[in-house]
This record gives C-alpha cells, sequence and structure tokens, in this order.
C-alpha cells in the first residue's frame, strides 16, 4: 500500500506542477500595445531611403529655391531615423528618436545650432508636427520652430519646415518629394 500511495504521489506530481502555468489568464501574456509616439515613429522610419524633389519658400529664396535630394535611414538598431539634407554641398542630419514616450527630434543647423522639436500627437499617422522646445547653440541667424511631415503615398511626401529669422520673422520651406529609383543598369 506505501508503494502504491507513493507511485500515485509521483504520477499526479507532474501535472500539479503544469496546472498552474495553465491557469495564467490571457492578458498576462499579452504583448503590449504600441504608445502612439511609437507608431508615429514606426511610420517615419518607413521613410527610409532617398529622395528627390523641389523647395520652394515663403518669402521667396533664391539660395535656397529649387532642387534637393534627402537621404534618411533607421540606424543604431532601430532606435533612430537620421533624415540628411545637404544645401550648399553641406550635410545637415537631424535625428528623430523616440525619449520615453515622446518622438523627439534634434536638427543639427549649418547656423551652428541644434534646436529640438517635440511631436505632437498624430491624428491620421500621415502627418506629424514637430514644435520646439529649446535650443543647443545662439538663435542667430536662425533657428528650426517647426518641422511638418505628411505623407501622400509610400513613394511621395512633403516637409514643411519654418525656421525664425532675425526679428522672428518666419522663413517657410516647402519640399515636394518622391521617392528616388536607383538607376537601370545593362548587363
Amino acid at each position: 500500500m506505501k508503494l502504491l500511495s507513493l507511485v500515485l504521489c509521483i504520477g499526479i506530481m507532474p501535472f500539479r506542477l503544469i496546472g498552474p502555468a495553465q491557469n495564467q489568464s490571457p492578458a498576462a501574456a499579452a504583448i503590449p500595445a504600441k504608445s502612439d509616439a511609437q507608431l508615429t515613429f514606426d511610420v517615419l522610419k518607413g521613410l527610409a531611403g532617398s529622395w528627390t524633389g523641389s523647395v520652394t519658400t515663403d518669402p521667396p529664396n533664391h539660395e535656397i529655391d529649387g532642387p534637393i535630394q534627402v537621404t534618411m535611414r533607421v540606424a543604431s538598431r532601430g532606435s533612430v531615423l537620421v533624415h540628411e539634407i545637404a544645401p550648399g554641398g553641406v550635410p545637415e542630419p537631424t535625428l528623430i528618436y523616440l525619449d520615453g514616450d515622446r518622438l523627439t527630434l534634434i536638427h543639427y543647423c549649418e547656423a551652428g545650432n541644434r534646436p529640438r522639436l517635440a511631436a505632437r500627437r498624430s491624428q491620421d499617422q500621415k502627418s506629424v508636427d514637430f514644435d520646439f522646445v529649446d535650443i543647443s547653440g545662439s538663435r542667430e541667424p536662425a533657428f528650426l520652430q517647426h518641422l511638418r511631415f505628411a505623407i501622400v503615398s509610400a513613394d511621395h511626401h512633403t516637409e514643411d519646415w519654418t525656421f525664425l529669422l532675425r526679428g522672428d520673422i518666419p522663413l517657410h520651406a516647402h519640399f515636394d518629394l518622391t521617392r528616388a529609383r536607383p538607376p537601370l543598369t545593362n548587363h
């Protein structure tokens, strides 16, 4: 009889160990929902690639108006989107990243300053507005005050950059960009 009790005890023990794991609620194993900032960041990362288009300014500025190339790439294991333009041949990177639950942008301007902007909540995930938070370096001669990305399609988007010049005069630059296609090669 003692042997039978021992066998039953040993035979039942594995089921008792498995039992509690089967009783976990589905919510405990659920993947947490992405924040609005993370969803917007994921949409912007979809813009990675090379872009060509034109810039128009208001008020008109003949030094800026005309053709432009933009390159965007995802870096640092997906934690940053590097946006780069090269006005006058001088690269100007803008880094977009999550800072906690806030989508943040730092523009490394040829004016020698680094304005930091934060995204507003995106209503439709097709556009995102970044507003000025603070700046490292001088506000002179100009600094980025606002930036808006508007996604028209996977191969077309616009960017609206608003700078503040001396005397708080705004300069608006509108980029109309299409995804650059690699050149066809003959083999």
